[in-house]
């Protein structure tokens, strides 16, 4: 278990469990839940959530305006004509309560939650 240790080191951690989540190296981190409109726009196509988690996994344009504090825990994308929102959000393990601590996955379980732009 590590601690936390307010500052870069915690920043880093934090990003580096983020990017290994998103990108799909780390499942046992968290779950993945879609909204409503991302469920009905990927119903369109038997390969659109595939295409679109493809889009989540690949996306690195993070950058002050998305990513003021270097967490890599949001993003945005086009797909299939829309523009589609993903966030990530730290929760204790029994996602009750937000984490005490998101540098530790022995206390975090991490959310990724895809939406439309206009469900925000």
């Amino acid at each position: 278990m590590t601690s936390a240790v307010p500052g870069a080191d915690n920043v880093s951690a934090i990003r580096a469990l983020n990017d290994a989540f998103r990108k799909g190296d780390r499942p046992e981190l968290g779950q993945v839940v879609m909204t409503n409109g991302v469920t009905e726009l990927m119903s369109t196509s038997p390969f659109g959530f595939v295409m679109l988690n493809a889009k989540i996994r690949e996306f690195d344009a993070f950058d002050d305006a998305n990513d003021p504090y270097g967490e890599h825990d949001f993003g945005s994308c086009e797909h299939r004509g829309r523009k589609v929102f993903w966030k990530i959000d730290y929760y204790d393990k029994t996602l009750e309560s937000g984490s005490e601590n998101p540098a530790d996955p022995a206390v975090t379980t991490r959310v990724l939650t895809i939406m439309l732009a206009d469900e925000y």
